[in-house]
């Protein structure tokens, strides 16, 4: 099993230098595989579109928290660190010009010796994705398109270039380098719908389900292994990464490895609300599970 860590946005501290090296820092020494960065590149106030990872539909969290640019916060990273992953979870692709996305990730995934893993989605803030230019009713096509095209660029070593024609993007003798450092960065898909679960299994080298528990969860599983195997894919090959508190982590490892997840992601418990007790949670996680 692998322990990855949720840097903790809700302290809001996580664009301080000094606050994120040291937990980073303390990840990496005490032996977690990697840390995650969330995204929103802007949040609207009193937004109409409903959060689906809480009961009421609210977004805890304050309007005027800081949300450090994720590819921007892991490239600072990946300079001060030498072994730790680097991963994102959930970055929002509709806020996102492939070609230029293209380019992001495959940079910083060669300049971190292959580091790097992201985890996408397609957002749920309508406001926030229209403010970036995505089209909110679209966003789910447009998801794969990205997928493909990004996919396309890092492959494409043809003198000619990459020609690609699709419903959003289209080019013609495309080059596209660095290549990322194993020839393509690894992207995970994010989210509870069902379409989400469906766009992993075609499209995903992973899938990440939020918010889902139970007969939902068991469900996505299941409907990603069978979509996958509809694509023609091996579904053993789509990595299943599950969340859980740090506190918690050694009493679901047995849980999410029956239900055959290779990750643990693990967030702060309610009572880490300090960077100072956020550190503590890390070393006690550890202790108990020995991390790799």
């Amino acid at each position: 099993m692998k322990y990855a860590v949720v840097l903790p946005v809700g302290l809001g501290s996580m664009g301080e230098p000094a606050d994120v090296l040291r937990l980073t820092r303390h990840a990496e020494a005490l032996g977690f595989e990697s840390v995650v960065a969330v995204e929103h590149a802007v949040v609207v106030s009193d937004t109409g579109s409903r959060y689906p990872y809480a009961p009421d539909g609210r977004l805890a969290l304050p309007d005027t928290l800081a949300y450090p640019d994720p590819l921007e916060l892991l490239a600072f990273l990946a300079g001060a660190t030498d072994r730790i992953g680097l991963a994102t979870g959930v970055l929002v692709l509709p806020n996102h010009n492939p070609f230029v996305l293209a380019k992001r990730l495959a940079t910083l995934d060669r300049l971190s010796g292959g580091r790097l893993r992201i985890c996408a989605g397609v957002g749920w803030m309508r406001e926030e994705i229209e403010a970036c230019g995505g089209d909110f009713t679209r966003r789910g096509r447009a998801a794969d398109e990205s997928i493909r095209l990004m996919r396309a660029l890092w492959e494409s070593t043809a003198p000619e270039g990459l020609d690609f024609q699709g419903e959003f993007h289209s080019v013609r003798g495309a080059h596209s380098y660095p290549k990322p450092y194993a020839g393509r960065v690894p992207l995970h898909i994010g989210g509870h719908s069902r379409a989400a679960a469906r766009r992993a299994g075609r499209l995903g080298d992973g899938f990440q389900p939020l918010g889902l528990a139970g007969e939902e969860l068991q469900a996505a599983i299941t409907l990603v292994r069978e979509t996958a195997v509809e694509a023609g894919r091996d579904p053993g090959e789509v990595e299943l990464t599950l969340g859980s508190t740090l506190p918690r982590a050694a009493d679901r490892t047995e849980w999410a490895q029956d239900l055959g997840a290779e990750r643990l992601l693990l967030s702060g418990s309610r009572h880490a609300t300090t960077l100072d007790a956020f550190c503590e949670e890390l070393t006690d996680c550890a202790a108990k599970l020995r991390p790799t």
